[in-house]
């Protein structure tokens, strides 16, 4: 019996001991891991994919996808180009470097180079305001080291973009994506030309959206009476690297589509500190169409003058809201009032967009243009409104602004060149100056005369007046640029001068 019982002991003990093993080593359905915890929380949830616009993280194909699509573009300036005040300082940098110095070689016009993002098959190719403007000449060489002299067909100071057009058909392309779609810390790719070195691909993931940094011009919001060339910031922020010459390169997710035009850097150094900023393609989208169609920008105007909504800001009025824009004031007639907007309100969302600041908002109003009617929230006295606005232009109207040229202000006249002239002068197109007036800029500043040839204007090939008038649609900062020959002397000659007197 005592043999019995202690067998029948030892078993029950034996399978304690069993299940007590059990119960800690298997522990079915409990997790014994912060990273098991983990894991198990966000097998639980129900979440949409976190996978945005940039789709599965291969470099390869997006690069080999867009590089033969990005460009290297070199812009010469007039001789007597100044900029910010002080001459041109390349041709000095690099002689100072000299050892020893060099025999005084004779003086070449200054230089300045960048990068552009061809989007047709036929040559039209998008790069920033900042690397062609005041250029004499603009140059662009293909990936596969084709060059090509390149028109200037617009140009918009107020979010840094410029469209040219080369003359070749069949070239590679870059798609245009979606920068709504963007998120912050997916992956994306710089590929420009940095410090002249071609086709040069980084990587980095979006670091923020809608920034807005105060570099094009003014950082004040919109209101009707502003110049056209009012300042649109709304920046997709990077961390892959972007240097000197990435201005006007494509930045793009990973499915090779494009997202935004690499424009600045913020740096301490001017190199790369890891903050690079590009304007998002929905922006210049818009931008690039208007250009090709009206010959400048439809810049939408709301219609106030408001402060964003800080902390601080908010304490002070007791708004009750850290987000938004405060409308400080309405103007007179301006769609903002005729919406129903009133001083005081608090504007939350516009066209589905959350407003949290002045990024936001320029998201929005850069990428809409006169007529268009978007839905905006506001929040007033505690409660939430919604109103249809309709975005006006600086006059007021919903109707196109056409660039008007100044013809007039040349103070010359012209006659077309026959196609007997042409022949016999080597020309494919230009207009011969027949008369200047002694009171013009023309004359005052230039050497052209009766009898000169007129080819380009503002860097565009000219035929006729109605060309010119078009080209003088680019002119920037009040200077023009004329280019062409006299017939009886070797060479082309090019002046840079003011429109109007100053």
């Amino acid at each position: 019996m005592k043999r019995i019982l202690s067998t029948v002991l030892i078993a029950v003990l034996g399978g304690l001991i069993a299940l007590g093993m059990y119960k800690i080593f298997e522990r079915p359905g409990k997790v014994t891991s912060i990273e098991e915890r983990q894991q198990a929380q966000f097998a639980s949830l129900k979440t949409p994919s976190m996978v945005g616009s940039a789709g599965s993280v291969d470099f390869t194909e997006a690069a080999a996808r867009v590089t033969p699509a990005v460009v290297y573009i070199q812009t010469t300036y007039p001789m007597n180009y100044r900029n910010g005040g002080q001459q041109f300082p390349m041709e000095d940098f690099f002689d100072f470097f000299d050892e020893p110095r060099r025999p005084q070689q004779p003086r070449r016009a200054p230089r300045a180079s960048g990068s552009g993002v061809i989007i047709t098959d036929d040559g039209y190719i998008v790069t920033n305001n900042h690397v062609v403007e005041n250029g004499d000449k603009v140059e662009v060489t293909l990936n596969n080291r084709e060059t090509y002299e390149a028109d200037v067909i617009g140009t918009d100071p107020g979010s840094d973009l410029a469209l040219l057009k080369i003359n070749a058909s069949d070239l590679p392309f870059v798609p245009y994506g979606n920068s709504d779609d963007v998120k912050v810390g997916e992956w994306v790719l710089a590929i420009g030309n940095p410090f002249d070195l071609r086709s040069t691909v980084t990587a980095g993931i979006v670091s923020a959206t809608a920034r807005s940094i105060g570099i094009l011009g003014s950082d004040r919001p919109l209101s009707q009476g502003e110049t056209p060339t009012a300042a649109i910031e709304s920046f997709i922020q990077t961390d892959a690297v972007i240097n000197r010459g990435n201005s006007g390169g494509a930045l793009v997710n990973t499915n090779g589509e494009l997202v935004g035009i690499n424009t600045a850097i913020m740096s301490h150094t001017g190199s790369y500190e890891g903050y690079g900023f590009a304007v998002p393609v929905n922006i210049v989208k818009k931008v690039i169409d208007d250009l090709l169609k009206y010959g400048q920008v439809q810049r939408a105007f709301i219609g106030v003058s408001f402060t964003p909504i800080n902390a601080a800001f908010a304490k002070e009025r007791e708004l009750g809201t850290n987000q938004g824009i405060y409308v400080e004031d309405v103007v007179e007639e301006g769609a903002a009032q005729e919406a129903g907007i009133r001083k005081g309100d608090i504007i939350t969302k516009m066209d589905g967009r959350e407003i949290m600041g002045t990024g936001d908002l320029m998201a929005v109003v850069g990428r809409h243009a006169p007529g268009d009617k978007v839905e905006v929230t506001i929040r007033r006295e505690g409660k939430e409104r919604k109103l249809n606005l309709t975005f006006k232009n600086r006059q007021g109207t919903v109707k196109p602004e056409i660039a008007k040229a100044d013809f007039d202000a040349l103070g010359i006249e012209l006659k077309p060149l026959s196609d007997d002239e042409k022949k016999q002068l080597r020309t494919e197109n230009g207009v011969r100056v027949t008369e200047v007036n002694e009171d013009s800029q023309i004359y005052h500043y230039t050497q052209i005369r009766e009898g000169f040839v007129i080819t380009r204007v503002n860097g565009r090939e000219v035929d006729g007046e109605e060309s010119i008038q078009r080209a003088l649609q680019q002119t920037q900062q009040g200077m023009v640029q004329i280019q062409g020959f006299f017939p009886n002397q070797p060479g082309m000659y090019t002046y840079t001068f003011p429109l109007k007197k100053q």
